[in-house]
Parts: C-alpha cells; structure tokens; sequence
C-alpha cells in the first residue's frame, strides 16, 4: 500500500508540473487519471492545493522573487484554481506541519488534571489493598476527544482512546484488564510468571510481553498486533464446547462478532495505521463516508450527519487530523459533490 506521505510528494509534483506553461492536454488527461485511480489520490491533491494557496504557502513559494513581491495571479486549468507563477515551483521541499505528538494532551489539559487526582486516589488505594490482600484494582476512563497514557501497577502502560474506560484487577497470578468502553493500547511488561488478559464481549486477548490494541464496538470487537504474540480467545459456546483460539503475531488485524473471527496479516508499518489515533490522526483508504464519519464522531461531540444515501456512499481517502472535522467538510466540499450545512452541535453533509 502506497505511503501517504508518498502520495502527497507526487501529488505535490502534480501541482507543479500543471502550473508550468509547457502543461497539454495528454498531461491533463494523466493527471486526470491519478486524481480517479484512488480517493487517497484527491484528497492529497486538495490538501497540497489548499497548503498551497494560504497565505504562508504563498509567501514561502515566493522565495527567489524581490523582497516584497507576491508571485503572479491566474485564472484556473483542469481540477481547481491554483495561483500561477512565471517560473515553475519547485514543490518538492513543501511539507505540512510536522504531528504534534503531545497536542491532544494539551487540549485537555483540564480533564487530564482532574483524571489525575482520581487516578491518584484509585492509585493509592489500591496499593494499600494490596500490601494487604495481594490484589490490586484500579478504573480509569477518558472523556470524548482526549487521549489518556496512564501507567498499569505492575509496570505496563495503557494509552484509552476517547470516551475509554480500563477496570484493572491485579493479582499474584494474573493481571486483568476489562475494557468496559471504546479503544485501548497496550504496552505490556513481560512478566512469564502473570499473563496479561484483556476481556471484552466475552473474548479474552492474552498476552506476556507484548503491544497490541483492543477496540470494543456494538457488534464486534478489533484487535491489532505491532509486536509481539497475542492469543484470543472466545467463550465457550451455548453447548459448553470449546471455541477455536486464534494466535496472532505480529501485523494481525483480527476482527471477532457473532459470525467468527476473521484475521487479516499485514506489514507492521500498515497495522500502526490503525493505531494512528494516538497522534491526533485518522486514516482512511477507499473508505465509505459513512464510516468515516462514524470514525470523527468517536472523537469529537459535534458530530458530523448525512442527510441522504448517496453522500454516505461516497468513497474517501487520506489521513486527516480527527479534532478538525471542520476541514474535513471543507475538504469535502472542495473536491466532492457535498454541501455541508454547519450547526453548532453538528455538520450535517448533503448530496450537491
């Protein structure tokens, strides 16, 4: 699978190579032939396009010119409107904005507070149960649009998604953790002598020292592998038998409901892009707009609607920040047949 950052360089490459006087109609059709093999591919064009023409963009693409000359305005060719300067832009240093790893904890900086008195008293209660009874418990929950890193008991860390909620019991013989609510990370502390269990929905992913995720959702649950083994396992059925145990290494993807478990091997580097969540970003790949939507509203209470089928239906691409669903409207309206109609609780998307 094509990197995003791939796409971006040679959407940016796109960008100049239209913008040059020497542009024909064959490289139109070209570029209009990349633009339709993958959403990924027209989604990146309108993000280079839009980086392009704000203000900074534009005064970064100046370089070269007199001091306090902009370059030239044009009208607009193929695609979109672009700004068009004499010589040919040279787009291969453009870069967006580096993730700020630690801005979704700044942004809730007010509940992390407040989540760290209570896991500050949770903490110093359960030791004490400890010291006394050999078992440690614990709760630990995130609010919608934060993302909460907290350190286990026993040394293993947990990153909750939003709206995520951790009961942590730990005892001389095991550590289990039940997840209640939304998505979890775990970074696992090897420790032969007590596996690591996740329960949820009546399956359990055992570990001893490993990094995997945990997703819970209404029908199903999601687990993904980036290092290490992790073993899932399934209730026993109605009859009392016994269910088949997957193994997964690392690079699974594993999806468990009603209808079995379905397992997916992927490069590891794939896998962590379901996990971009943690930075601040969602991924999509030829996604419905349906689901995508439904992934921006796990983070963020103004939520986004579709009005009608056919907008939900619509296939998208891309890796966008999940705290700016404004923008991804906007981009929306920019390259597909959507019109967005802003409240402030919501975004509902039309067909256009």
């Amino acid at each position: 699978m094509t990197d995003s950052r791939q796409i971006e360089a040679q959407a940016a490459d796109w960008l100049a190579r239209r913008d040059a006087d020497t542009w024909t109609a064959g490289e139109q059709q070209s570029l209009d032939a990349w633009l339709s093999a993958s959403p990924r591919h027209k989604v990146a064009f309108l993000r280079v396009q839009s980086a392009w023409t704000e203000a900074g963009r534009l005064q970064a693409l100046a370089a070269g010119l007199p001091a306090g000359t902009l370059p030239p305005r044009a009208g607009s060719t193929g695609f979109a409107t672009t700004p068009r300067n004499d010589a040919r832009p040279d787009l291969s240093t453009l870069r967006f904005a580096p993730r700020d790893r630690t801005s979704h904890r700044r942004r809730g900086w007010p509940h992390g507070i407040a989540a760290a008195l209570v896991l500050l008293v949770a903490g110093s209660a359960a030791w004490g149960g400890w010291q006394l009874t050999g078992r440690e418990q614990a709760s630990y929950a995130s609010t919608v649009g934060q993302i909460e890193t907290v350190t286990l008991p026993d040394g293993s860390t947990a990153t909750l998604s939003s709206d995520s909620r951790l009961d942590v019991r730990i005892s001389r013989g095991e550590r289990h953790v039940a997840l209640t609510q939304g998505e979890a990370f775990f970074d696992v502390a090897r420790d032969t002598r007590r596996p690591f269990v996740v329960e949820t929905e009546g399956r359990r992913v055992a570990a001893v020292g490993t990094r995997f995720s945990v997703r819970r959702d209404p029908d199903e649950i999601r687990v993904v592998v980036t290092e290490g083994k992790v073993r899932l396992e399934s209730r026993p059925g109605p009859d009392g038998t016994a269910q088949p145990v997957s193994l997964l290494p690392a690079g699974s993807v594993a999806t468990a409901g009603r209808n079995g478990v379905l397992v997916r091997s992927v490069p590891v580097a794939e896998a962590e892009r379901f996990l971009e969540w943690r930075d601040g970003f969602l991924t999509f790949d030829d996604t419905s707009l349906a689901d995508a939507a439904a992934e921006f509203n796990r983070f963020n209470t103004r939520k986004l609607e579709l009005a009608d089928v056919a907008v939900a239906d619509l296939r998208v691409g891309g890796n966008f920040r999940w705290s700016n669903a404004e923008g991804f409207a906007h981009l929306l309206e920019q390259g597909f047949p959507v019109r967005a109609e802003r409240h402030a609780d919501r975004i509902v998307l039309h067909t256009r």
